[in-house]
């Protein structure tokens, strides 16, 4: 199961920040006791133990991820190695996108702020057309 030299099991909330769902591990830390993270179907501590075959749900913003935990990596790495350390269900993975995708379009769709404040030229403009000048 596991390799000679890798850990068994890992705190959750050093795992979470290994695994790269969370940038620091008091992230990862408010999270948990926040009630977004489940460790087989129910709440958890952030000491509590994490072992490869651990199931997890994931509740980050409007996104949900309903992972199995793979690997007990002995230290954080990049994002590219951090995907290898759990499997997701396909059902959590087409959820995901499909809210990634709406959230997508209603941005698009959204008003856009001015990037930076108008120059003279474009002050003149507005002075002119607020006051009615030609």
């Amino acid at each position: 199961m596991s390799e000679p030299g890798q850990p068994t099991g890992l705190r959750l909330d050093k795992w979470l920040w290994a695994a790269r769902f969370f940038k620091t591990r008091q992230l990862a830390v408010e999270a948990i006791n926040g009630g977004k993270v489940h460790l087989n179907g129910q709440r958890a501590k952030p000491g509590r133990e994490v072992r490869p075959g651990t199931r997890l749900r994931i509740h980050k913003g409007s996104l949900e991820w309903e992972i199995t935990v793979e690997k007990i990596p002995k230290q954080r790495r990049p994002a590219s190695e951090a995907i290898t350390f759990y499997s997701e269900s396909e059902q959590s993975r087409d959820r995901r996108e499909a809210i990634m995708a709406e959230e997508k379009l209603l941005r698009a769709a959204a008003p856009r702020t001015p990037e930076s404040r108008p120059n003279k030229k474009q002050r003149r403009m507005i002075h002119r057309f607020t006051r009615g000048e030609e």
